[in-house]
Parts: structure tokens; C-alpha cells; sequence
């Protein structure tokens, strides 16, 4: 292995944690209507990450894609998206989750190959995990509001410039709002990051096995707090990281396949909705072209200090009181 290659690995292994981002796409053109199931022998056994309803999308050409329902309250519908790393789930979005259901219609999406959605050994790309929220959006059948979390927060942008449904995003420690830092938002390889991939598959399950560990997910989470990791984000991290296919979607994560190269021109400059950012400091990602976004008049930005990349578990009457304010202004 040489010098380059060996390099290539340790930050692909260095960057994975639960807001490190990266990722570039590869096309996945098939499109159809999804529709929902209940849970089968075939799907994840994962304990529930929430307390609500767990369902579940028949996604074609991927399988079932997991999501959390609770329709009390009145209102336009709340869809909360998760971040991408390896353990990732929606457990992230608890905090935001109980802050507001019962007030209104909340859904939150397991993006496909991660949480309680299946783990197949296909193709991961942004616009899979499109499809996966513009099925969602189909099923719910109204207009939403969405918040997401990090890397999930390029996906939703990417599906609101075609679903006129999605009438508003907030964003929470968004991914492609800053420049290249440590190999961590964009693909290391000119080829969109395939080489990469290869090598990596190769060493596929004992580099899971490394980054899905224990020590691995408490040094990433400790990364994302400032004060001690939630512990129950922790445990159920660790549970997550441990299912069937687990290392298959974290590959192309790591690989740099899942992040849109300049997502600021190609995905946020076009979006011509509201958006909320919610931010401070993350270890993984950087705001350096902030300004450049918050330029438009339709963005704002709240910065929640002090935090490191999920200030909803340490922040969370800050972040309500930012939502809250910033949906009052937005709804018609």
C-alpha cells in the first residue's frame, strides 16, 4: 500500500464520526411512488428510537425505508431528516422530536441504509436519499416544514428544488457551507471519489468493525458536544452501528459519494423557500461561505453558543425558541 492510499485510509477512517461529512454523487435515475408497509421479518430488528410509530416505505430499487409518525396536534406537518455517519439514526432528532410533538404533525425520516431502514449492498447517492424524503412527502400528502441535521441537510435542499411541497428548511450544522477542511466535505480522488470506495471495500469489514466500535463512536460524539455525550444518543448509537449490511452505506459515506461538490452554488443559492441555519463550531465542517448564503433575503442564521455540531441535545430550548420564532414568521 502506498504512501498516498495509506493516507487516503486513515482520514476516511479519521473522519467518520456522527457529523463528519463528506460525499459526492453518483446518478441513480429510477423513479416510482413508494408505498408504506408495515414491519417484516426481512426488516432490521433495531429497538425503536423514539417514542412513536415506526412505519415503513417500500423504496423500489432499494427496499424499505424506515420513519417515525405521531399525528397529534394541528397544523402544517414537521418532517425531521438525520444526519449520515455511521451510526446514524433518529435518535439524533429525539431532542427536536419531543420538543414539538403533540403541537403538530411530526414524521422523522431514517434515510436509506441507516437506523431502522434496510442495509441492502447497492448503490448509495444523493439522489437515493431524495427519492427516500420525496416518498415520505408523497405518503404524508401535504405541505411540511423540514429541519435536518448535517449531511441530511444537502439532501433535503437537493429534494425541495423539485418538490413544491417543502415549504420551508432549517438547517442544523449544515455540511457544504465551507471550504475544504481535512478531507472531510469533499471526495479526496478526482473521480468523485471511486477509487477510493474500492479500496475501501476491499478492507470493508474489519474497517467497520473499527470505525462501528465503541471507543470509535464515543471519540466522534465527543467531538460533537461540548459538555458529556448524551448518553442515551451513545447507547443507542452503539445499537444501530450493529445491524445486518451495516458497513454498506458508511462506504460510500467515507468514500466521498454522498456529498454534492459545492452544494452552496449547485443546491442552496437555487432554493427559493425560507431557510433557517442553526450553528457554532463543528469539529467536521466549516461556515467560512455562510455570509455568502444568509446574503439572500428569504436565509437567516442563529448561532446556538456554545455547541459543536448538535446543540439540540445541549441547546434545546435555544434551538425550540429559534424554530418556533422563525416558523411564526414563515407561515402564511
Amino acid at each position: 500500500m502506498n504512501k498516498r492510499t495509506t493516507l487516503g485510509l486513515f482520514l476516511a477512517v479519521a473522519a467518520l464520526g456522527l457529523t463528519v461529512t463528506l460525499g459526492r454523487a453518483s446518478a441513480l435515475t429510477t423513479q416510482s411512488t413508494a408505498t408504506t408497509t408495515a414491519p417484516t421479518a426481512e426488516s432490521p430488528q433495531l429497538d425503536k428510537a423514539l417514542d412513536a410509530e415506526r412505519r415503513f416505505l417500500n423504496l423500489p430499487g432499494f427496499g424499505k425505508v424506515a420513519y417515525y409518525i405521531d399525528t397529534r396536534g394541528i397544523g402544517r406537518p414537521l418532517v425531521l431528516t438525520t444526519s449520515i455517519n455511521a451510526a446514524a439514526s433518529a435518535y439524533e432528532m429525539k431532542p427536536v422530536f419531543e420538543s414539538f410533538v403533540g403541537s403538530r404533525p411530526i414524521y422523522v425520516l431514517e434515510w436509506p441504509g441507516f437506523g431502522s431502514s434496510e442495509r441492502p449492498d447497492v448503490a448509495y447517492t444523493p439522489e437515493l436519499m431524495t427519492r427516500a424524503l420525496s416518498a415520505l412527502i408523497a405518503e404524508i400528502g401535504s405541505d411540511v416544514d423540514v429541519v435536518s441535521l448535517s449531511l441530511g441537510s444537502e439532501f433535503v435542499a437537493r429534494a425541495a428544488l423539485s418538490e413544491p411541497r417543502i415549504k420551508s428548511l432549517a438547517l442544523i450544522s449544515p455540511t457544504g457551507l465551507g471550504s475544504a477542511r481535512g478531507g472531510t466535505q469533499r471526495a479526496r480522488d478526482e473521480d468523485g471519489g471511486q477509487k477510493l470506495y474500492q479500496r475501501l471495500r476491499r478492507f470493508g469489514g474489519p474497517l467497520y468493525f473499527l470505525i462501528a466500535s465503541k471507543p470509535s463512536i464515543l471519540y466522534f460524539l465527543n467531538q460533537s458536544f461540548v459538555g458529556p455525550v448524551d448518553d442515551g444518543l451513545f447507547r443507542y448509537s452503539i445499537e444501530s452501528a450493529d445491524q445486518p449490511g451495516g458497513k454498506y452505506a458508511p462506504l460510500y459515506f467515507i468514500s466521498g459519494q454522498l456529498f454534492t461538490p459545492d452544494a452552496l452554488e449547485a443546491l442552496y443559492s437555487k432554493l427559493n423557500i425560507p431557510v433557517l441555519i442553526l450553528y457554532d463550531k463543528d469539529n467536521f465542517v466549516n461556515f467560512d461561505r455562510l455570509p455568502e448564503f444568509t446574503a439572500k433575503p428569504d436565509v437567516r442564521a442563529v448561532r446556538i453558543v456554545p455547541s459543536r455540531g448538535l446543540p439540540q441535545f445541549e441547546k434545546m430550548p435555544e434551538v425550540k425558541a429559534a424554530l418556533s420564532d422563525f416558523w411564526r414568521e414563515v407561515r402564511p
